[in-house]
């Protein structure tokens, strides 16, 4: 007897279908964030955009600065997958820190990268402003880390590794501000011009 197919969604159909609509709406809300400003977006904003209502957005995220929490974690969480890779990698310690800092200016030319640098914390509840902080130590704390291992195996000159990480973080955050996706020079191209520049000036003298 042949088997008729079910019009029925699976579990795992139904699943892929609601972490669909959740990125749309974080990623409508991302651009709307980074555009207008998280005070002058809201959620009738980001709703209207996909042609939904604020109930939907509610259903898969909660309420606005849930949905900013999300975002941001989303950006923090792209970098923290760069800095396993890169911790993770072979060759010296400047070898890692270039792979981490090619990595890091990229994202923080990316939708939810730059939303990260975009929005004040201070926009955040005590809370949720804490959650990101706590990311963002993770992150400073690679960069030190690998700035150390590359003064330690002599690939990186002698220097203050938390100063240096600093520096670097500092960098490496301009292009969020400055990118354009219809300028001339893509996110790669702009990543390795400026981690060319930075590593140049860790060199061992």
């Amino acid at each position: 007897m042949p088997r008729v197919k079910s019009p029925f969604k699976s579990p795992q159909e139904r699943r892929d279908e609601r972490e669909a609509k959740r990125m749309a709406v974080l990623t409508a809300a991302v651009r709307m964030f980074n555009a207008r400003g998280y005070h002058a977006t809201s959620l009738d904003d980001v709703a209207a955009s996909l042609g939904v209502s604020k109930p939907t957005i509610y259903h898969y995220l909660g309420n606005k600065e849930q949905v900013l929490v999300e975002c941001l974690t989303m950006g923090m969480d792209q970098l923290l997958d760069a800095a396993d890779k890169a911790r993770a990698g072979l060759g010296k310690g400047i070898d890692r820190l270039r792979a981490f800092l090619l990595s890091y200016a990229e994202v923080n030319m990316e939708d939810f990268g730059r939303c990260n640098i975009l929005t004040a914390n201070e926009t955040l509840s005590p809370d949720a402003r804490e959650k990101i902080r706590l990311l963002k130590r993770r992150i400073h704390a690679t960069l030190e880390d690998l700035v150390a291992e590359g003064v330690a195996d002599g690939s990186i000159a002698s220097c203050d590794a938390r100063f240096a990480a600093l520096t670097l973080a500092s960098a490496l955050n301009g292009p969020s501000r400055w990118y354009r996706p219809t300028g001339p020079q893509t996110p790669r191209e702009i990543a390795n011009s400026l981690v060319d520049f930075l590593t140049a000036g860790l060199a061992p003298r």
